[in-house]
């Protein structure tokens, strides 16, 4: 009987074991994002609104794929030099940094798990990462006006 219920207790905590595993490698995000609407150049877009500290640390890391016309929005309060990097984030973006009155200051590429911390120029209001090429393929550049809805 000690030995049938050694086996057991072993068995359970193998089990145990390799389900932490499996969660830790998986990460299953509690954070929950709001949406915004965007607009730029006619284009309308409804987009995850990260507008938390804890939104934006999540941001769109381990996700696998982006739909072609979806991204995020990252709201700075206050107004910062905003910097972004590529932690666990698996899909190449282009992020548009936009300062307080909806004009883009500057667009970046950003590539797949890279940890350089890619800056704003300036003090921005806002951060709009898409998938890369997305502003080029739309005709979207520095000085173009974008509105926000959240």
């Amino acid at each position: 009987m000690k030995t049938r219920n050694l086996i057991k207790t072993k068995l359970i905590a193998s089990m145990v074991l390799v389900l932490s595993a499996l969660f830790s490698v998986c990460h299953v995000s509690a954070v929950e994002f709001e949406r915004a609407r965007v607009t730029v150049k006619d284009i309308n877009l409804e987009v995850e609104y990260a507008k938390t500290f804890e939104q934006r640390v999540q941001g769109l890391m381990f996700r696998k794929t982006l739909c072609s016309s979806c991204g995020m929005l990252f709201k700075f309060d206050p107004e910062r030099q905003a910097s972004m990097w590529m932690k666990n984030t698996f899909i190449p973006l282009d992020v548009a940094f936009i300062d307080r009155n909806g004009v883009i200051t500057d667009i970046k590429p950003l590539e797949p798990q890279d940890l350089t911390s890619v800056g704003a120029s300036t003090l921005v209001r806002y951060a709009l990462e898409m998938n890369q090429g997305w502003f080029a393929e739309h005709d979207i550049h520095v000085g173009d006006q974008l509105t926000v809805n959240p």
